[in-house]
C-alpha cells in the first residue's frame, strides 16, 4: 500500500474539458523522505518509515535526531509508516505526488475539526422536541428521557448524549484525484477532506 504525507490547503474548484466545475480539496502532498525501511526479517512485518514537515532541531530529542541523522534527513515533523510499500528507495530518497495518476480514488485520512462540548442536536442530529408556544420554556433543544425509572432502572451504554464533538481521526475512502500539479507538489482530490487548513492530512494509494 502506497502514500504520502501532506497538508490541506484549502478547497476550491476548476473547470475540466467538458466545461464542468469539478469542487476539489487542495492538499500539499511531500516531498516525503524515507527515514526507515523495516523488513520480515528485521521487524516482523514490512513497511516503510517516512518523514513530511519541518521541525526545529531544538525542540527535537536527541533520540530523533540520530534517528533523522540515519538518512541524513532534517528534523521532520510528521512520521508515519506505510506496509507493505513495494519500492526500491533507500534511506534518505524523497516520495512525490507522482506515485499517483489522475483519475485514481485514494483513501484520505486526517484528525476531524474539534466542536468543543455540544448538545445532542448538533453532534447526533436531534430534531427537538415539542414547540415554543403553550408556556414551554427551555426544553426544545433537550434530549428528552434517557432511561426508564423501574426497568432498566439504569441507562445503558452508549446513550446518545452531549459531549465532546470532532477531533477524531476519520478516513475518507475511494476520493478520485482530479488533478496532479508535479511541480508545486500538489494534489487536487474530489470532495471534501476531514480537518482544517493547514493540518496534517495521509494520503493512501
Amino acid at each position: 500500500m502506497k502514500g504520502i504525507i501532506g497538508k490541506k490547503v484549502g478547497m476550491t474548484h476548476f473547470f475540466n474539458s467538458d466545461g464542468k466545475a469539478i469542487s476539489c480539496t487542495v492538499i500539499e502532498a511531500g516531498p516525503c523522505v524515507v527515514l526507515q525501511k523495516k523488513t520480515q526479517e528485521t521487524d516482523g512485518y514490512d513497511a516503510l518509515q517516512i518523514g513530511y514537515g519541518d521541525k526545529k532541531e531544538k525542540n527535537t530529542s536527541a533520540g530523533m535526531m540520530g534517528h533523522f541523522k540515519k538518512s541524513n534527513a532534517a528534523p521532520l515533523a510528521q512520521i508515519r509508516e506505510f506496509r507493505d510499500f513495494n519500492t526500491d528507495l533507500g534511506l534518505g530518497d524523497t516520495i512525490t505526488v507522482d506515485i499517483f495518476e489522475e483519475g485514481e480514488k485514494v483513501h484520505v485520512k486526517s484528525t476531524s475539526k474539534g466542536k468543543g462540548f455540544q448538545g445532542v442536536v448538533k453532534r447526533h442530529g436531534f430534531g427537538g422536541v415539542g414547540m415554543t408556544t403553550h408556556g414551554q420554556h427551555d426544553r426544545l433543544r433537550a434530549p428528552g428521557s434517557i432511561g426508564g425509572s423501574s426497568s432498566p432502572s439504569r441507562v445503558f451504554k452508549g446513550t446518545r448524549m452531549a459531549g465532546r464533538m470532532g477531533n477524531e481521526t476519520v478516513k475518507v475512502r475511494n476520493l478520485k484525484v482530479a488533478k496532479i500539479i508535479s511541480e508545486k507538489n500538489l494534489i487536487l482530490v474530489n470532495g471534501s477532506v476531514p480537518g482544517g487548513k493547514g493540518s496534517y492530512v495521509i494520503i493512501e494509494k
